[in-house]
């Protein structure tokens, strides 16, 4: 593998408390990698979090290929294969490494790892958190599961800000601003995807994956949670019927919006305006 004895190398296997967690790590490690440090790997079920202390790393997946200097770290999705080494004409690749999962890492993939292609970010507050998560790994208390999954949200939390921060992403988060103001005035209206496309000026599958990217969800559930928070609105300080109600959110019949409501809220319109009216 070439890379120096000083290099660590934890494993651990996650424990009921460690697995109820949004985030938790199988291995983790710190690598000081030679000039011919390289792994390749296919079909993990995890995703590998990478950073640079030292040196420059090299990583190929999906047919893009990234440079990972000093200071910057990325998310890999390891289902899609990847290749990953010293840059070529580097003498050494010093890094931080984590294999983590959870359904927190999965919801900020999207962000940082989309369509499973490498995208670096500068993350100068990383080291501190991987020498804690390090640390802490083989211990394997209920208390250290805890701790580990916050320090691997506050990595990937801050990942995702840096980078939907980012001057290069400016124009797209506007764009998807824009779309998302379109919903809320016209949410009571048919509203059809080309409306918010008609000034995007980009591909249907783009818009769709930047609306995910910075939305967490589709334009279409989006625009069905705000017709529900506008309904739960007029449930608790109207007394509309629900039919009423179901029409005034956009909903074209009684039936299917009691139905999405109940689907999405645990409890039928009724039953939410009479919670509602009792915690006033």
């Amino acid at each position: 593998m070439d890379v120096e004895p000083c290099s660590r190398w934890l494993r651990t296997t996650p424990g009921a408390a460690a697995l109820a967690q949004p985030y938790f790590c199988t291995e983790a490690g710190l690598f000081y990698g030679r000039e011919r440090f390289a792994t390749a790997r296919t079909d993990k079920e995890a995703y590998l979090l990478l950073y640079t202390l030292e040196g420059t790393g090299l990583i190929e997946q999906n047919e893009t290929q990234v440079t990972l200097g000093p200071g910057c770290a990325l998310l890999l999705d390891c289902r899609a294969p990847q290749n990953y080494g010293t840059a070529q004409g580097q003498s050494r690749w010093h890094h931080y490494w984590a294999l983590i999962e959870g359904t927190g890492v999965q919801a900020l993939a999207s962000v940082l790892c989309p369509d499973k292609r490498p995208c670096t970010v500068e993350l100068p507050e990383a080291p501190p958190l991987f020498d804690e998560l390090l640390d802490r790994l083989e211990t394997e208390t209920a208390e250290s599961a805890v701790t580990n999954a916050l320090v691997l949200h506050r990595l990937l939390a801050a990942m995702a800000q840096h980078h939907l921060a980012g001057d290069s992403a400016a124009a797209n988060r506007k764009m998807i601003e824009d779309a998302v103001v379109h919903i809320r005035t016209h949410y009571a209206e048919a509203l059809c995807l080309d409306e918010l496309l008609s000034s995007a000026h980009i591909s249907k599958s783009y818009f769709l994956r930047l609306f995910r990217q910075y939305m967490g969800t589709t334009p279409y559930n989006f625009l069905l949670c705000y017709r529900i928070t506008k309904a739960k609105e007029l449930l608790a300080q109207t007394d509309l019927p629900v039919g009423a109600v179901a029409h005034q959110v956009g909903f074209g019949d009684e039936s299917n919006f009691s139905t999405r409501f109940t689907a999405m809220v645990g409890q039928s319109p009724l039953r939410y305006r009479k919670g509602a009216l009792r915690a006033r």
